[in-house]
């Protein structure tokens, strides 16, 4: 078709079949913006949460029972996950940092990429918990983690918003190319 016909067509109102140009016309995609968004919505989460338990729950230092299954306590995470990596090395913060502010202009290109709601959500999580743990490693030489749960004397890893935001933003996007794979059989 050529150009004339197609200015033709969008001049008088006619359905055009062409993907290019119903793609040029359609609204922007939001689902980058929410996925942002959202990022920005647990970065401010994880640190004001971190202010509070730093400036007025652990002056002093202490554990305080909140359930029967959860405590807030301070611990300083100088690895990754779970205590991962962790060393007492000078540079192992530098590294660390390095490697997770780079993480953080792939997950932003992704998220903007993305025409997925669900992955520009799950993106953006994992993007605000990295964030998050990556100001607090740069402040601190440390992630501040404060979460402590436990069942029948059994503890689990202490953690903070940041690394619920990252959990469960790498199982959203598991989920979803789990369901690609699935569906498109």
């Amino acid at each position: 078709m050529t150009k004339k016909a197609k200015i033709k067509k969008e001049l008088t109102g006619e359905k055009s079949s062409d993907a290019k140009t119903l793609r040029s016309h359609s609204l922007p995609c939001i689902w980058p913006f929410m996925g942002l968004g959202l990022a920005g919505i647990i970065f401010v989460l994880d640190q004001l949460s971190k202010w509070i338990v730093l400036n007025h729950l652990m002056v002093p230092p202490q554990n305080l029972r909140v359930t029967s299954f959860l405590n807030i306590i301070l611990a300083w995470n100088r690895g990754v996950s779970f205590g991962l990596l962790s060393s007492n090395n000078p540079y192992g913060v530098w590294i660390l940092a390095s490697i997770a502010f780079a993480f953080a202009f792939v997950l932003i290109a992704w998220i903007w990429r993305s025409d997925s709601k669900m992955l520009a959500i799950a993106f953006g999580m994992v993007l605000g918990g990295a964030v998050g743990n990556l100001i607090d490693r740069l402040r601190f030489g440390a992630v501040t983690d404060f979460l402590d749960f436990h069942v029948h004397g059994y503890h689990w890893y202490t953690f903070n918003i940041a690394d619920i935001g990252i959990v469960v933003g790498v199982g959203l996007v598991i989920i979803e190319h789990l369901k690609e794979m699935w569906f498109q059989k």
